[in-house]
């Protein structure tokens, strides 16, 4: 059989499955982005980009940051994040992907142990298996487990540095690390902590800098705050020591070998902190549609309240979830279904996000059609 009729036979083996990716366009009111502010159209940052340009800022970066890549937006760009999130220093990447992908499998040295969270980023998992280090996944938010996994390898002879990843906002359960108890942990056994804030960025804490806002600048906490997201721009800031900082310049293989963000992109996540810093506003309106879904899709259908702005409705069936999700995209509402391996095998669910593409009669109407699809 030819490699492309092998590739037929595997998509309608997917299909068949109900797992069949496809792309599609956007359209409908937007439940789906991860755009939680609406800043992806935001006037200022897109002013901010205009004048850029019109400056002369190039579009094109030209090549790696160690090459001729390394424009002065870029540096600007690090030092305000370093200040904003209060880290020493920043490091300024393609993507989140690509950052966690650095972090995870230059980080960490041989004869050291990554202890995961179970349902942390496919990046992180990617960066994991490329890393020297040995490692081990803990059960979902549950410091003990954590514990007891650096314990017992501690115990079989371990002597290398630990190093615990977590998410701080889970992106398709929308619930929260225990940060503090995870923080205890890691003082306990000398651990580097790796807190993704992807979904948390913008949206949590104090002037949208993260729910772990108050471990910055310590010494042993390294950040990834993704700009794809609440900032509604483009790119990931990776937070920590100085040296820290270095070592990725001079080892991570995603950061050497990519060509540089777009030098007008940088200027836009610069536009996009000094956007967030002020958006006390825009996160409050959030936190009320968290409260309004509470009322208008939780309670109705008997899931627990939500602790952010992400709410999984788990039906566990793929065929079911695709149905549902078609259903309610019919009807005007982007909602994705979620499958595996994106979600372990009989949880999948409709990812509902909460942004501020929409309103609180949006959200009331979602509800409404949710429960008329359900029944």
């Amino acid at each position: 059989m030819s490699a492309p009729a092998i590739f037929a036979s595997s998509l309608a083996a997917l299909g068949a499955r109900g797992r069949l990716r496809q792309l599609m366009p956007n359209a409908g009111r937007d439940f789906a982005s991860n755009d939680f502010l609406g800043l992806s159209s935001d006037p200022e940052i897109a002013r901010a980009v205009a004048e850029a340009a019109l400056a002369g800022v190039p579009v094109g970066s030209g090549g790696s940051r160690l090459l001729r890549g390394n424009a002065p937006e870029h540096e600007a760009l690090e030092a305000q994040a370093a200040a904003f999130f209060g880290s020493e220093a920043a490091l300024y990447f393609a993507n989140g992907f690509v950052a966690n992908m650095a972090l995870l499998s230059c980080l960490p040295q041989r004869g050291d142990l990554i202890v995961a969270d179970e349902l942390v980023h496919a990046s992180a998992h990617d960066g994991i298996r490329q890393s020297k280090a040995a490692h081990l996944f803990a059960r979902h938010n549950d410091p003990q487990s954590f514990a007891d996994l650096i314990a017992g390898w501690r115990q079989e002879g371990g002597t290398g540095r630990v190093w615990i990843a977590v998410e701080t906002l889970y992106s398709m359960d929308g619930d929260i690390a225990p940060l503090d108890a995870l923080n205890e942990i890691a003082a306990q056994h000398d651990a580097m902590l790796l807190i993704d804030e992807a979904h948390a960025t913008g949206v949590f804490g104090p002037s949208g800098r993260g729910i772990g806002a108050s471990l910055e600048g310590q010494a042993n906490v390294v950040s990834l705050h993704t700009c794809g997201k609440g900032l509604g721009v483009e790119g990931a800031l990776v937070c920590g020591t100085r040296n820290v900082i270095d070592w990725l310049i001079n080892r991570a293989r995603p950061f050497i070998f990519s060509t540089a963000p777009s030098p007008l992109m940088a200027v836009a996540v610069s536009a996009a902190l000094r956007r967030v810093e002020a958006a006390d506003d825009l996160r409050a309106q959030v936190t009320g549609l968290r409260d309004r879904a509470a009322q208008a899709i939780c309670a109705p259908l008997g899931l627990p309240m939500p602790q952010s702005q992400i709410l999984p409705v788990i039906l566990g069936d793929d065929k079911r979830t695709m149905a549902v999700a078609a259903t309610l995209q019919d009807a005007g509402f982007d909602v994705r279904g979620i499958r595996p391996p994106t979600v372990a095998p009989g949880t999948s669910r409709l990812r509902i996000s909460l942004t501020l593409n929409v309103g609180p009669d949006d959200v009331d109407a979602l509800g409404m059609a949710l429960q008329e699809a359900l029944a």
